[in-house]
């Protein structure tokens, strides 16, 4: 909600200070507010005072609360998000709902968020330039900058933040390798002794396939650093193989981030997210996760950046929780520090549940929230972000728990045609207002888009649009989501029709119409991969045409 002017007439009762106190007004209705005073300078140099309410979220009181003198009032915080995708859409969402942060600026942001109201988008900050970044907290006060990308991370920029004294929200360059190169992570797991798959490393393309004909297929070759999430190849066959190694290491296909590639041991069994919040020493869980890589119906098809996620996952017990906290989480948080690389900000972990021990294996690391799960586990965090994000970068995270909301939240993404393959950019998008409309609890974040000259939103990435719902449970989010999703029109689109499948299975009968209608529509107008066979309905993508 936005900042209010208020009408004092008619207050029953008014006490002002530098800390938050609750206004109830009179007559009807009863209105509760949450207050502050700020000293401002105007342009042309005179002080002057600023009273801003802004509504408070809670049922209003028929009685006044003033914070006792004897508690600290709570710090209040100009935030800065940096990137512009769904991920950050979602981080910049809660934010905005955070008590305790005055304004968020999101570089360089994107349409979706700027017209939404969660941020207010610096489109010209160029983010890759460190002093550019430190100029603009100091001139607009920020006191905590987050950090959404792992390009940022890896180039340092929270380095740079950290030297001048401001508050950043991620690891920094040499911690965050953990995502930058595989090599680095696999070599702490043997290390620490974290459990994962067996793998080697490879520069030389014939050593790489001789140990692949040694080891058999199917195997998992992955470029050893960053690739937009497209540089894992599981391969069934040894050409596939072989076809992998020659596209990274001989055709370059993936620049310096190939040059070295990783051949792992292929794992069987049920992936995961887990995410956790790090401050250096001490680690705190977030609420489960799950998402689907695969681009298609029945996590068929080519690897994505996340085709949809859940939140929260059954698979993820409290007693697997705890074993991944121990055996995974810990050990690579002491590791770090030990190898004086400390980190700070969010180990997304994604894991396998074997499917013959049960027990989960570390497949890879990211150093900052996955996307699409930020988006469901931010619509369903209660407490105050800002303050959170803080207590990491001061090495407070044991004074510290989190409150997320009963129930379940999905998301669905929705994808521009072709992707995660070639595709085109500038479709017009129409009804994301509508889709909002459905119900107050879907929240549509823009990942990939832009506006044209006449004010549309059009598609300008691979995954623009993430639908996102909360239910009472799984069942009901999903149908949300879905209904939110019905309401967008998009031609250039597609989306899944099964997220959240392994954990709420839909009926054969249905998903099988569902997907079966969607190849006949496919295959009457423009495709959006390569079909599947057509008995294996469930390797087809689900697409709105």
């Amino acid at each position: 909600m936005g900042c209010k002017t208020l009408d004092l007439a008619g207050a029953i009762s008014l006490k002002l200070n530098n800390n938050t106190h609750f206004l109830r007004c009179s007559p009807k209705p009863f209105l509760a507010f949450v207050g502050s005073i700020r000293s401002r300078r105007h342009p042309n140099g005179s002080p002057s005072t600023l009273l801003t309410f802004r509504p408070h979220k809670s049922p209003p009181s028929f009685s006044l609360r003033a914070q006792s003198a004897t508690v600290a009032p709570v710090e209040r915080v100009v935030v800065l998000v940096i990137g512009g995708g769904g991920r950050e859409h979602a981080l910049c969402y809660a934010l905005k709902r955070s008590p305790s942060c005055d304004t968020v600026f999101c570089a360089p942001g994107n349409p979706g968020i700027s017209t939404s109201g969660d941020a207010t988008c610096i489109s010209d900050l160029d983010i890759s330039d460190s002093s550019a970044v430190i100029s603009f907290c100091r001139k607009w006060g920020v006191g905590l900058v987050v950090v959404g990308p792992e390009a940022p991370l890896v180039a340092g920029l929270v380095n740079d933040l950290l030297k001048v004294g401001i508050h950043a929200f991620g690891p920094s360059s040499e911690a965050a390798a953990l995502e930058g190169s595989k090599n680095f992570m696999k070599s702490l797991c043997d290390k620490y002794g974290i459990p994962t798959a067996k793998y080697q490393t490879f520069t030389d393309p014939s050593a790489a396939k001789q140990y692949i004909q040694e080891q058999g297929v199917p195997v998992v070759v992955k470029a050893d650093g960053l690739a937009a999430g497209k540089g894992v190849i599981v391969a069934m066959t040894l050409n596939e193989a072989f076809d992998a190694v020659d596209s990274m290491l001989v055709k370059g296909s993936f620049g310096s981030a190939g040059c070295r590639v990783i051949v792992e041991e292929y794992l069987e069994g049920e992936e995961a997210s887990f995410f956790a919040m790090v401050d250096g020493e001490n680690a705190i869980p977030l609420e489960s996760a799950q998402d689907h890589k695969r681009v298609g119906d029945g996590d068929m098809g080519p690897n994505t950046g996340g085709m949809g996620a859940y939140s929260p996952a059954p698979i993820l017990t409290k007693e697997l929780e705890d074993l991944v906290m121990k055996s995974i989480i810990y050990p690579t948080v002491k590791g770090m520090s030990a190898e004086g690389r400390k980190f700070v900000g969010v180990l997304y972990a994604g894991l396998m549940i074997e499917k013959k021990s049960g027990l989960p294996k570390l497949i890879e690391y990211n150093v900052r929230f996955g996307d699409p799960e930020c988006q469901v586990l931010m619509v369903r965090l209660e407490s105050d972000l800002a303050q959170v994000l803080l207590a990491a970068c001061r090495g407070q995270l044991s004074e510290v728990s989190l409150n997320w909301s009963a129930g379940s939240a999905m998301v669905v993404v929705m994808a521009s045609k072709g992707y995660p393959g070639s595709y085109e950019k500038g479709s017009v998008i129409r009804n994301l207002d509508e889709a909002e409309a459905v119900t107050p609890s879907v929240k549509v974040f823009h990942a990939g888009t832009a506006l044209d000259l006449d004010g549309n939103f059009i598609a300008a990435g691979g995954r623009v649009l993430g639908v996102t719902a909360k239910g009472i449970d799984l069942k009901e989010a999903r149908d949300r989501a879905y209904q939110g999703v019905e309401e967008i029109n998009w031609p250039g689109g597609f989306y899944r029709c099964d997220i959240g499948w392994r954990a709420l299975p839909l009926p054969q009968k249905q998903f099988a119409s569902r997907v079966r209608q969607k190849v006949l529509e496919t295959s009457s107008k423009t495709n959006v991969f390569e079909l599947y066979n057509s008995e294996e309905v469930e390797a087809n993508v689900g697409t709105r045409l």
